[in-house]
């Protein structure tokens, strides 16, 4: 089945060219014949057919919505009511969700249809999806390779044509990273463009909600239904929500920054670096001025994220204690040792680690040390980065320094490590809007992703300019 984009899939069905029910039936048995990648870990396979239905009735009558009949999978973090969510963990067994999130009842109301949840690094904590308790998911284009993480599967989803678009979370490049390892379209909004309603906490002050598509149309689109205002969710903007995907016919320009100390380290594969640099002179050669930048505060990116991400995940994952709901222990003999018992067998091992660590972090001795002076360095990168978004119109870099790595087999170097999480990074430290588009591929035929990173609530100029360049 061709896709390349909704507005097209949109007039084969308005036209009978294409039947959605077979639409969605033909991804069902896709999913079902590429089931060893271990990308959903539920299929609503007859509610799917139920609402094809629907949405057909729809189409003829002239009432179906802006999404009528884009078929979606969600992320096992994001909540959809009456259905599972787990967040790729044991903790959460057999827990179906109240309600459903802000962002997935706005596309249902633009008449989407929700296919299945998809597996993910435990509470979003991985950049492989191998850190899941269903098991790790195979990346498509090559199976030995990991897809990405955390939304790992989200981007296999749409790189394996088993749904039209993902919808993933973003805390530190979960959802651009592995967009730049299956060869997809990966979008991170402002900070508080997307209400957090129904997305699970991980890290409250870094995580959005963003699509995983084929285009960056589809990407557009998405973000124009789910973004605004939320009575729900406190921190949501209520800045009026543009129209994303209506793209100038004329082409514009723009003036385009990036950072040579990132770009020349040595860390980053040879590959990578010859696809970014004639990505940078496709863009002198369309009218877009480049400009070298330096930024030396890029080596505090990762210990500010890690240290106040840990410190948020501890706060957050205190309320999966085995009482309420949830992974409860067999075998605990008083209150102390069922919460003990329940935390230990619940939770993975990065999971605790992380929970650990961000306790550490909070403890009385030593919040000044770490927390309270990793928030005193994000402010500084947050208004540096300020400073140099009103010298340059975006900062743009690989989406990874290397391929997908093999399953498995994660072996990086320290450097390699510190690149591997720096280029995403930036943008949830900052709450900056970045996407990573496809740049072509290595000679293995692994896809390079190439990333943008926009102003605050510029989404419309960045979008834009992605699909200039696309």
């Amino acid at each position: 089945m061709q896709y390349s984009d909704y507005p097209s899939f949109r007039n084969q069905l308005i036209s009978g060219e294409s039947d959605l029910v077979q639409v969605v039936n033909h991804f069902l048995e896709r999913i079902q014949s590429l089931s060893h990648l271990n990308v959903f870990l539920e299929v609503y396979a007859d509610e799917a057919r139920a609402r094809a239905r629907q949405v057909s009735e729809k189409l003829k009558n002239g009432t179906a919505g802006r999404l009528a009949g884009m078929v979606i999978g969600l992320k096992d973090i994001i909540a959809y009511k009456d259905h599972g969510i787990q967040c790729g963990s044991r903790i959460l067994d057999g827990f179906i969700s109240q309600f459903s999130a802000t962002a997935v009842q706005r596309l249902l109301d633009e008449d989407a249809i929700i296919i299945g949840r998809q597996n993910c690094d435990e509470f979003g904590m991985g950049s492989s999806t191998e850190k899941s308790a269903f098991g790790p998911t195979l990346n498509y284009l090559n199976e030995k390779k990991v897809p990405g993480g955390s939304s790992g599967a989200s981007a296999v989803a749409v790189s394996a044509g088993l749904c039209h678009a993902s919808i993933g979370s973003d805390t530190g490049g979960s959802v651009r990273q592995p967009s730049a390892f299956c060869g997809t379209v990966g979008f991170k909004p402002t900070y508080a463009r997307i209400s957090r309603w129904g997305l699970a906490a991980y890290a409250s002050s870094f995580d959005c909600i963003g699509p995983l598509t084929r285009s960056v149309t589809d990407a557009a689109l998405l973000l124009e239904v789910m973004a605004g205002a939320d009575d729900f969710d406190s921190t949501v903007s209520s800045l009026p929500v543009e129209a994303y995907s209506a793209f100038p016919d004329a082409p514009q320009t723009f003036r385009v920054g990036y950072f040579k100390d990132a770009l020349d380290s040595p860390g980053l594969d040879p590959e990578v670096h010859e696809a970014t640099l004639a990505k940078l002179e496709d863009l002198k050669k369309q009218g877009h001025e480049v400009i070298e930048l330096n930024f030396p505060e890029l080596k505090y990116l990762l210990p500010v994220y890690y240290t106040l991400t840990m410190a948020e995940a501890s706060s957050n994952l205190a309320r999966y204690d085995g009482v309420r709901y949830g992974y409860r222990t067999a075998h605990a003999r008083g209150l102390e040792d069922l919460y003990k018992k329940s935390r230990g067998e619940g939770f993975g091992k990065e999971v605790k680690r992380r929970i650990m660590l961000g306790t550490f972090i909070l403890s009385a001795d030593y919040y000044d040390a770490y927390y309270t002076r990793a928030q005193r360095v994000r402010t500084v990168i947050m208004q540096k980065t300020g400073k140099f978004l009103e010298e340059v119109d975006f900062l743009v870099s690989p989406t990874t320094p290397t391929p997908a790595f093999d399953l498995g087999k994660k072996t990086l170097s320290a450097m390699e490590s510190y690149l591997a999480d720096v280029f995403t990074v930036h943008a949830n430290v900052t709450g900056l809007p970045a996407i990573s588009i496809p740049n072509g591929k290595n000679r293995e035929g692994l896809p390079l992703g190439f990333q943008v990173l926009g102003r605050a609530f510029g989404e419309k100029d960045l979008l834009n300019f992605a699909k200039s360049i696309e």
